[in-house]
């Protein structure tokens, strides 16, 4: 049946009708309960340090604010501290491709090894030295080409993307192979001389970590597989960072492609000569490196005592086989026995949690009964029906811990302090969003 829709206009009020005269109140506004206030924690603290120096809150805000500024400033000096160079504070915002970008934050001595973290406090130190408006100032020049130079140098070393493009021509990052006369002069220092070589390379591996050059004692395997690795290592290297411009003018569209063809070209070109002087690198390195040889004059000692080994490699390894069967049989029996006492323990503190449970939810009952059901004078039959379900509801949203804690707040306590505690675990309870403030009424 569809509902019937009636309009109706409410009737207006007399001509003569005033609110002074004819408004008359239900009740009145009940009085007002004063409650104390006190602030905690760092507004604490902010409140002693405002009475303590006699400020106002915009004065402490201006000084804590100055304070914080000049620790920012002074922060990490031993870490992110460089002298700068008055040339490169002269260079022009618009030569960023040519610009080092961590000598112009100051983080030449770490450059691709330098953390986020690291990279945020150098912007944050040369931003708050070099910003125009603090060097006006401070009477100093206005010209804020080096300041756009920072925020170049930090747009592109906080972009994952455009750091790796730039890393794979950072020509300060590099480190030259020592010559053969070099190596032959410092005998001895043939691994100390070519180990930063492969430590600068090995940053563009995709595999990491990378294998080291290790030294005169290192294994046969462990020298196999640092050349293996290395000749046929997987560089993410690119070369982007050098391309042309491409323009962004609509009506040139032939020059684009042009452009961007010859950007792929050359990218190409620079991949297959990076990868030939690397292969040219590991080759130097390996007509030097004496170990191949000392491993090759090994092996051929080693040939007469083949046999042998065998023998009583496979001997041993019967012996071991036994051994550990024996050991995994006498494992398995001592484990069985293990997991049938734990069983029979588990279930031993699972009845023993049960029944303490169940003592705590009767203690929690029993003191609604010893506060009276939380009421004045003989308590009504409702109120009592009320305060027993109210606090079932509280138990069922209580955890275990949280109701052998509440069972030891009213154990053997008072009506008051039954009370209070009953209250406190509900408002505790409101606040976290487990219970309504419609929830729980008698224990209000």
């Amino acid at each position: 049946m569809a509902p019937i829709q009636l309009s109706a206009t409410l009737p207006s009020l007399p001509s003569d009708w005033t609110a002074e005269k004819d408004f008359k109140s239900v009740s009145g506004l009940s009085a007002a309960s004063p409650r104390a206030i006190e602030p905690v924690g760092p507004h604490f603290l902010a409140h002693a340090r405002r009475k303590r120096h006699q400020r106002t809150f915009s004065e402490d805000e201006r000084i804590q604010a100055a304070n914080t500024a000049k620790k920012t400033e002074n922060e990490d000096e031993g870490e992110i501290s460089e002298d700068e160079d008055p040339m490169m504070l002269q260079r022009e915002a618009k030569d960023w491709k040519s610009q080092d970008h961590y000598a112009i934050l100051g983080l030449s001595r770490y450059r691709w090894r330098a953390t986020e973290d690291q990279i945020k406090k150098a912007h944050r130190k040369k931003v708050l030295r070099h910003h125009p408006d603090k060097r006006a100032a401070s009477g100093q020049s206005e010209n804020d080409n080096f300041f756009k130079c920072i925020q170049r140098a930090t747009d592109i070393l906080q972009d994952p993307v455009k750091r790796r493009q730039y890393d794979s021509v950072d020509e300060a990052a590099e480190v030259d192979p020592p010559s053969k006369k070099d190596v032959q002069k410092k005998a001895g220092n043939f691994y100390k001389l070519w180990a930063p070589v492969f430590e600068a390379e090995g940053r563009f591996s995709k595999q990491q970590p990378v294998p080291q050059l290790g030294n005169a004692d290192s294994t046969k395997q462990e020298v196999e597989t640092f050349y293996n690795f290395w000749y046929s290592m997987d560089s993410w290297r690119s070369f982007e960072y050098l391309d042309e411009d491409v323009p962004d003018d609509g009506e040139s569209r032939d020059q684009k492609r042009h452009t961007e063809r010859k950007n792929n070209n050359n990218r190409k070109k620079r991949k297959a000569e990076d990868n030939q002087r690397l292969r040219q690198l590991i080759d130097e390195c390996l007509a030097l490196d004496e170990r191949p040889k000392k491993f090759r004059q090994e092996g051929n000692k080693e040939k007469n005592k083949k046999k042998l080994e065998k023998e009583a490699a496979e001997k041993a390894a019967k012996e071991e086989a036994a051994k550990k069967k024996a050991d995994a049989e006498a494992a398995a029996k001592e484990k069985e026995a293990a997991d049938k006492a734990a069983r029979e323990e588990g279930k031993k503190a699972k009845e023993a949690a049960k029944n303490a449970a169940k003592k705590n939810k009767r203690t929690i009952r029993g003191a609604v009964k010893d506060a009276n059901y939380f009421v004045d004078g003989e308590a009504p039959a409702s109120q009592i029906d009320g305060a027993l379900n109210d606090v079932d509801s509280l138990i069922l949203k209580l955890e275990v811990e949280e109701i052998a804690t509440l069972a030891s707040a009213v154990n053997g306590k008072d009506k008051t302090t039954i009370k209070q505690v009953f209250q406190d675990e509900r408002k505790r309870l409101v606040d976290a969003g487990k219970a309504s403030d419609n929830d729980l009424k008698t224990l209000a």
